[in-house]
């Protein structure tokens, strides 16, 4: 899974990165905004029987994955996300992947969406630095211990409050476009 989205996320988050720089700032809010509110509206979905597939008896449609992983990379890429808020909607309810095999394959795949748009976003100069450096080191020291919580926590309130953080989300950004 990771092969096939990866690459195909790389390569759209590279793409949005660079090209953004051709966007005006409405217009790469109103992508984040789209994308948000599709995020959330995913989200709400119900996810029957998913957590209840076996790991090792996961099936996906690889082509559908890399198609899918290649348009958010892109979308990620204009926003200067990873894009996380919107693979995580898609791998529960389109590729119906288990909550936990989807979080944990979701941060490798974010992981490499993060260098293709840093690097799109580094070449075309729309970094600030220091705001940058301090989002990394809070996130050094928070991503531990929200891998830790969510081993605790059961899956169905894991997807509620990723499903409440997006909407949250969605919400703030369209009262900032509207």
């Amino acid at each position: 899974m990771i092969v096939y989205m990866g690459g195909a996320i790389l390569i759209g988050s590279f793409v949005g990165g660079y090209g953004s720089k051709l966007m005006s700032e409405g217009g790469i809010n109103l992508v984040y905004g789209v994308l948000a509110l599709i995020a959330a509206v995913m989200m709400f979905i119900p996810k029957k029987g998913i957590d209840d597939i076996p790991l090792d008896k996961v099936k996906f449609n690889k082509w559908l994955a890399a198609s899918l992983a290649l348009i958010v990379g892109v979308g990620a890429g204009i926003v200067g996300a990873a894009g996380a808020f919107l693979l995580v909607p898609i791998m529960l309810v389109v590729l119906k992947i288990p909550t936990r095999m989807t979080i944990a394959s979701s941060l490798a795949i974010t992981f490499i969406s993060s260098i293709g748009a840093t690097v799109g976003k580094i070449t075309t100069g729309q970094v600030d630095y220091l705001p940058a450096l301090v989002m990394v080191a809070a996130s050094l020291i928070a991503s531990p211990l929200g891998a830790m919580a969510g081993k605790k926590l059961n899956t169905k309130i894991l997807q509620y409050i990723l499903a409440f953080l997006i909407l949250g989300t969605a919400i703030k950004i369209w009262m900032d476009i509207l």
